[in-house]
C-alpha cells in the first residue's frame, strides 16, 4: 500500500474511531417537530425566535404592514433589550402571539455540557429554571403566561422534555428550518421557505437585523404570499391541551 493510501487509511481510522465517541454523547437529544392539524390548503404558520440581542426590523415592519399573524418566542433577555419592538407588538395583539423561548436561551439538556457552542441547562433544576424563568418575564411584561416552550438550539434531553411537560408547557418543534439559526445567506432563505408546503411550521429568526438572513425571510414572506398561502398563529392552529 502506498504512503498515501496508508494515511488516508488511518485518517478514516481516526474519524470512524472519534464518531462512535462522539456518537453517544447526541443519541439522547430529541429535536421535536410538529406540522399543523388538519391544514387548510395553503396555509402555514410562521414562528420566529427572539433569543437576546436586537430586532430584526425588517422582519417584523414587514408582517405589520402585509397583516401577517405570527408566532414569537422571546427569552427574558431579549424582553429587557427590546422596548421599542415590544411597544410595536404589543400595538398589534390580533398578529402576534407571544410564547416562552426560555430565562438565559440556555438549551434544556442535561446529558452533555454544549450543544452549538451554547452552555446547556446541565441539570433540571436549571432547566426548570429556565422554562419558569422565561414564562415570569413573559406574564411581567405581556401581561400573560405562555402556553409552548421552545428551547435554545430546539433540542432536549428526553428528561428535560419530560419536565417541560409536567410544567404545564407544549414544546414547540417545528417542521421547516427557514435560516439555520439566521446563518444561511439571503437567497437560500427565500428559497427554503418559498417551498414551504400547507400544515409546515416554519421556524426563522427575528434578533439578527444585521444578518443577510433577515432580508431572506422578507423574501420567503412575499413568495408565500405570491403563492396564495395564508398565515396562522400557533394558538389560532392547536387547541389547548399538553403536547402530543
Amino acid at each position: 500500500m502506498s504512503p498515501r493510501a496508508t494515511g488516508l487509511s488511518s485518517f478514516v481510522s481516526l474519524a470512524l474511531a472519534l464518531t462512535a465517541l462522539i456518537a453517544p454523547a447526541f443519541a439522547g437529544d430529541v429535536e421535536p417537530s410538529l406540522s399543523l392539524p388538519a391544514p387548510a390548503d395553503k396555509t402555514v404558520a410562521l414562528t420566529f425566535d427572539a433569543c437576546m440581542g436586537q430586532t430584526d426590523r425588517r422582519i417584523l415592519d414587514e408582517l405589520v404592514a402585509e397583516q401577517i399573524p405570527a408566532t414569537l418566542f422571546v427569552t427574558h433577555r431579549w424582553i429587557e433589550r427590546n422596548a421599542e419592538a415590544i411597544a410595536v407588538i404589543e400595538a398589534h395583539p390580533d398578529l402576534f402571539e407571544i410564547e416562552n423561548h426560555g430565562d438565559e436561551h440556555v438549551p434544556a439538556v442535561t446529558d452533555r455540557s454544549f450543544v452549538f457552542g451554547l452552555k446547556t441547562a446541565g441539570s433540571l433544576d436549571n432547566v426548570t429554571s429556565e422554562v419558569q424563568g422565561g414564562d415570569a418575564a413573559i406574564a411581567t411584561t405581556f401581561g400573560h403566561h405562555a402556553v409552548w416552550f421552545r428551547g435554545a438550539t430546539a433540542r432536549y434531553s428526553k428528561d428535560a422534555m419530560s419536565l417541560i411537560g409536567q410544567l404545564g408547557f407544549r414544546i414547540a418543534g417545528y417542521s421547516l428550518n427557514a435560516d439555520i439559526g439566521a446563518s444561511l445567506p439571503e437567497k437560500q432563505v427565500a428559497r427554503r421557505m418559498a417551498a414551504a408546503r400547507t400544515g409546515d411550521v416554519i421556524i426563522a429568526h427575528i434578533n439578527q437585523p444585521k444578518r443577510d438572513a433577515g432580508a431572506g425571510v422578507v423574501d420567503g414572506i412575499k413568495a408565500l404570499e405570491a403563492k396564495g398561502f395564508h398565515f396562522v398563529r400557533l394558538d389560532q392552529a392547536f387547541t389547548p391541551g399538553p403536547t402530543g
